[in-house]
């Protein structure tokens, strides 16, 4: 087992350092942004790691594909300690790898954040691997035969050309963190113009991308509240424990969803447990790939919460899920290209993936994840 890190992304399809530089224009994306000391500063906290690719080889040659993210770090944690880690052991008992990971990286410097990323990637491949193996696709492996397909909404700001492109649901990104009248102000007019745009009956959902403070973020629920938003998104800071329960009284008759920056399952089956959202959110890439995912379904399913993976029509590894996952609304396609751009440009797409056509998806039926990759085009990518 190998982990690199990406520096050609073109292999890929789109440009890591582009995404990256985009994100870190806005203040939104600065997680110290409502400190009035720090505003205007997002590039001073942007991790200056890429993507990284784990490549799981089995005793008979197969070999499986993941990916994540933060490669500076995930990619020596990878190949200092967990491959060394699982060497040797059956690629059958996914389960008891995941949690092998999992407690030995709680154990000695915390399961989630950095080290979540990197068990992201492992038992992606893993999964992977094992899709080619019983040469099935992955979707077939968690359960679903004939899967049907999925509807997709669009995430970004050109609602028009979305609406172009086939998509009939639509979610915008808060632009300004700042607790401002002013950034109210504005947000009302980019969601009224919004739902004008895309008429009454469209779904529109908002995301506030998690750095808003709980006071701000109660009065966006209430500021919105006349636009018929279908959820309101990562409301607050990610581990706000006691922030996600004053937002839930606040604004009661409001849908809410978090979960993208959650790691691991544990937070998932907390906000389960304390009723803090209507939907999660979980990212393949980053909350610890496929087994965490099952588990955050089978949790939401069982207590009658909703499942919206972040970036679900992004990647092959979301799309999968978002086809076999119980309880699974939506896949989110975040469209971060220009305006007639192919939609493979966009962020996190694979080779070998399906694109949503008039606002669904159909995920591939190839052997694991169906990402037409080899190895050479890996050795190349990760030169």
């Amino acid at each position: 087992m190998r982990a690199e890190a990406v520096t050609n992304p073109e292999v890929l399809g789109r440009s890591v350092e582009g995404i990256a530089d985009w994100h870190y224009q806005f203040d939104h994306m600065n997680p110290l942004c409502t400190d009035l000391r720090y505003r205007g500063q997002a590039s001073r906290f942007q991790p200056p790691w890429g993507e990284v690719m784990c490549v799981v080889t089995t005793n008979s040659g197969v070999w499986g594909l993941g990916m994540g993210s933060l490669a500076g770090v995930t990619a020596p944690l990878i190949n200092d300690y967990l491959a060394p880690m699982l060497s040797g052991e059956p690629i059958e008992d996914r389960e008891r790898l995941w949690e092998m990971m999992t407690v030995a990286c709680g154990s000695h410097f915390g399961a989630s954040g950095v080290a979540s990323y990197a068990i992201s990637a492992v038992d992606l491949a893993l999964w992977d691997a094992a899709g080619k193996l019983a040469d099935k696709p992955v979707y077939e492996l968690l359960g679903t035969t004939d899967p049907q397909p999925v509807r997709c909404y669009a995430t970004g700001s050109d609602l028009e050309w979305f609406g172009e492109l086939g998509f009939e649901a639509f979610k915008l990104a808060c632009p300004w963190g700042p607790d401002t009248t002013a950034a109210i102000d504005q947000l009302v007019d980019l969601v009224g113009n919004g739902r004008e745009l895309v008429g009454p009956s469209a779904d529109l959902m908002l995301d506030c991308w998690a750095v808003q403070s709980v006071e701000h973020a109660i009065s966006i629920g209430e500021a919105v509240r006349a636009f018929d938003i279908e959820w309101i998104e990562d409301m607050i800071y990610p581990e706000d424990w006691d922030g996600y329960s004053q937002v839930r009284s606040a604004l009661p008759d409001h849908r809410l969803a978090a979960g993208e920056r959650w790691y691991t399952d544990l937070p998932f089956l907390r906000a389960i447990e304390y009723g803090w959202v209507d939907v999660l959110q979980p990212d393949p890439l980053w909350v610890g790939g496929v087994t965490p995912c099952r588990r955050i379904a089978n949790a939401a399913a069982t207590a009658g919460y909703d499942l919206a993976l972040h970036c679900g029509a992004n990647d092959s590894y979301g799309q999968h899920l978002s086809a076999a996952l119980s309880g699974n609304l939506w896949a989110e396609m975040y469209i971060g290209c220009s305006r007639g751009s192919p939609l493979m440009n966009s962020y996190r797409a694979t080779p070998g993936m399906n694109l949503p056509l008039k606002g669904m998806l159909q995920p591939s039926d190839a052997p694991g994840f169906g990402i037409e990759l080899s190895l050479s085009d890996i050795e190349r990518a990760t030169a």
